[in-house]
């Protein structure tokens, strides 16, 4: 596929071009390409790298009522996405390789959007057990307790020393679970500070996952600093809401820390931006299910806050939702260069428009977006060179 008269934009910077791209992978960037082949004209739209999330839910399996390998994968093509990373609470919990590898390979056979599907940090969520970690395959290096935290030190010891020794990356939910239903800031910010001493100590690589406090976020930028081996990711909820009372897990917080969060972003000290996208039913939300659907909404979201309302470049955000992501999770994504793979996005970032969540197309609809005006939409996602989305 030969993508003409595209603006081109990435972490490398901003400039006008063509992007050809054979055998799903790019083997030529520049003016006036010539290829055999399909041709898309671009008309002067954005391509950018298509994007990867750190973060998210296709509640496969057990909770496919809410979402499902292929509505997500549908959500995430439409979001101009084709690499998510789910996590573990499923039901069962994803604690096998097995679950795992049957995830991933059901994904790929869709086509729209690949997975990586993380570990479970203890067997089953039981808090203790991590024998399971020391026979996870080569394939399988990422492991998550979502939705909780691992409340005993010692065994996050434990499961951090095993990751050191196999190369795993620990992606952290940082809620001391204890603490969260008396004071929730302090609940992220005591297990952010545990997590990074622990990594540290073990050497282990350590995610931390929707970081959402000043505090917290200081202290990654610290730890980064005396050479822990520390990544994080700001979901789009916490940099577009504050003070709000949205149901949420980590809670929506203050306009100090929103601003504390962008002005981390714009230095480069946060390396993705994950959607958390957490499909419920309406009954669940009644019910106080938290979390919101995000990859349908992320990119635009995110541009109109971070670059039309706060003037971060382009090139800045795209290194958080390509780049920066796929470096945390060892792929071959994230820039508009020959060698790469042949995932991109096109993207009009003039065109304003009215979410409306009926036309998502995942199969939930629990967004606080809907009948918001926002900038740049998704017009098409191509993955391998091939499109998976297109409304051009």
């Amino acid at each position: 596929m030969l993508i003409r008269n595209a603006m081109l934009a990435d972490a490398l910077g901003v400039r006008e071009g063509d992007v050809l791209i054979e055998n799903g992978t790019i083997t030529a960037v520049g003016k006036d390409l010539q290829a055999d082949g399909p041709v898309l004209d671009a008309g002067g739209l954005v391509l950018l790298p298509a994007f990867v999330d750190t973060h998210c839910h296709f509640r496969t399996p057990g909770f496919e009522y809410k979402e499902d390998l292929t509505s997500g994968s549908r959500a995430a093509a439409r979001g101009g996405y084709t690499f998510v990373n789910c996590m573990a609470n499923t039901k069962p919990v994803c604690s096998s390789a097995a679950i795992a590898q049957s995830l991933m390979d059901d994904a790929r056979h869709i086509g729209l959007c690949d997975i990586n599907q993380c570990i479970s940090i203890t067997k089953d969520f039981d808090g203790k057990t991590v024998s399971h970690l020391t026979v996870l395959p080569p394939n399988l290096r990422f492991i998550s307790e979502d939705g909780r935290g691992v409340r005993d030190s010692k065994v996050m010891y434990e499961a951090m020393t095993i990751a050191a020794e196999k190369g795993l990356t620990v992606m952290s939910h940082a809620e001391d679970m204890d603490l969260s239903p008396i004071d929730y800031r302090l609940a992220e910010n005591l297990e952010t500070v545990r997590n990074i001493y622990i990594a540290e100590a073990t050497g282990a690589k350590l995610h931390m996952c929707h970081v959402s406090t000043k505090e917290a976020m200081e202290e990654v930028i610290r730890a980064k600093r005396r050479g822990v081996k520390v990544t994080s990711e700001v979901t789009p909820h916490h940099i577009w809401f504050y003070d709000n009372g949205f149901r949420v897990n980590p809670p929506i917080r203050k306009k100090e820390d929103v601003e504390y969060l962008i002005e981390a972003m714009a230095a480069g000290e946060v390396e993705a931006i994950g959607t958390d996208h957490a499909p419920h039913s309406p009954e669940d939300k009644a019910k106080g299910a938290p979390g919101m659907v995000g990859l349908e909404t992320a990119f635009s979201v995110c541009y109109t806050k971070l670059c039309r309302q706060c003037g971060l470049p382009l090139e800045t955000l795209s290194r958080m939702m390509s780049k920066g992501p796929s470096e945390i999770l060892g792929l071959n994504k994230g820039l508009l260069a020959e060698g790469y793979d042949g995932d991109v996005v096109l993207v009009d970032l003039e065109h304003a428009y009215v979410v409306n969540k009926d036309e998502f197309a995942g199969k939930s609809h629990n967004t606080p977006y809907d009948g918001l005006t926002l900038y740049g939409k998704v017009k098409a996602t191509v993955k391998a060179g091939v499109i998976t989305y297109n409304e051009l």
